[in-house]
């Protein structure tokens, strides 16, 4: 059996050294030793875009009615999901809304789809109950993600979904952390020998 942190959580620690990375939260899509790791980071909304601003230029026409139980779209959050490939738009999202082709479980309470049907689905109010958009990703050659994990960059944490989709963006570093045990106060960002 593989050693797999797919449907974790990767918490930035106060040293990470890449600032593009400091106080996030990503939560990991994929993970093997043959292909490498792909994640989203969960808590960087993207600056000055909504939703809609983004469906306009696809040209779909964002709906005032939303079904009982489905995500309103205007309220949806995009955050940077990472620094690789940055227009690519990715949707995690809760299992009621699923496509043969285009979506991929994660876990039980996660999906990822990549496709436009998707945010045609939202923009219309009959997507997936639960979701998050993303542009970019996080992405790891094999043995690259193990590598920085020994070198103390990352903690891995447990992932819910009352974390990445009801948890304010803000709170979500914090979160993460009490989610996995951890008070924030007690971490420093250097580690020192006795």
């Amino acid at each position: 059996m593989t050693f797999s942190l797919k449907g974790q959580l990767l918490v930035a620690m106060p040293d990470m050294e890449d600032e593009r990375f400091k106080d996030t939260v990503i939560y990991l899509c994929a993970h093997d030793e043959k292909e490498g790791a792909m994640g989203l980071v969960v808590n960087k909304r993207m600056p000055d875009m909504q939703f809609a601003d983004l469906m306009a230029q696809f040209d779909i026409k964002v709906t005032d009615h939303v079904e009982e139980g489905h995500a309103d779209p205007y309220q949806q959050p995009i955050v940077v999901g990472g620094p690789v490939e940055t227009g690519r738009g990715f949707v995690l999202h809760s299992p009621d809304y699923q496509t043969a082709d285009n979506s991929m479980a994660v876990d039980d309470e996660m999906c990822l789809s990549t496709t436009l049907d998707i945010l045609r689905s939202i923009a219309e109010g009959d997507g997936p109950e639960k979701a998050l958009l993303a542009l970019g990703y996080c992405g790891w050659e094999p043995g690259q993600l193990e590598s920085e994990l020994v070198r103390d960059g990352w903690m891995v944490a447990p992932a819910s979904a009352e974390l990445i989709f009801s948890t304010p963006m803000e709170e979500r570093y914090r979160k993460a952390l009490k989610d996995a045990g951890i008070d924030l106060a007690f971490l420093t960002p250097h580690s020192g020998n006795a």
